[in-house]
């Protein structure tokens, strides 16, 4: 494959600006859920996987995600959206762990690394998108 090919298969269409902002405000609900499991009594994925404004982030994603297609901004809806599937699916591991008397020892820790790879892909994924890169 040549460098011209590569260039060709990883031009994107620009998004529009309209978009640009929506998905900056996906990621600001998604973080502004997060945050509040710092500041709170919460665990951080607790807050990320229960606050409305996660569940209203993911929401738009699904709906909005045909609109992106094409845009780097496909790879942003694909990336929050496994970013909250991820993180479900690893809590229910962790709050199944901690129910159990080995497990607890595993389960909490569990979930607080869980918690800080959340804000890692949100950070990680706005900077990118901030960069107006694909993620």
């Amino acid at each position: 494959m040549s460098v011209a090919d590569i260039d060709a298969v990883t031009q994107a269409v620009a998004p529009p600006e309209s978009m640009v902002r929506l998905t900056h405000v996906v990621y600001g609900l998604h973080a502004f859920s997060a945050v509040m499991g710092v500041l709170g009594s919460a665990f951080i994925v607790t807050a990320f996987l229960t606050g409305w404004p996660s569940i209203i982030a993911v929401i738009i994603n699904y709906v909005k995600r045909s609109d992106t297609c094409g845009t780097i901004l496909d790879s942003h809806f694909g990336w929050q959206i496994r970013t909250f599937w991820y993180a479900v699916l690893w809590a229910l591991v962790g709050v199944i762990l901690v129910y159990t008397v080995i497990g607890a020892l595993i389960g909490v820790p569990l979930l607080l690394l869980l918690g800080l790879w959340v804000l890692y892909r949100i950070a990680r994924g706005w900077i990118t998108l901030l960069n107006g890169r694909p993620i």
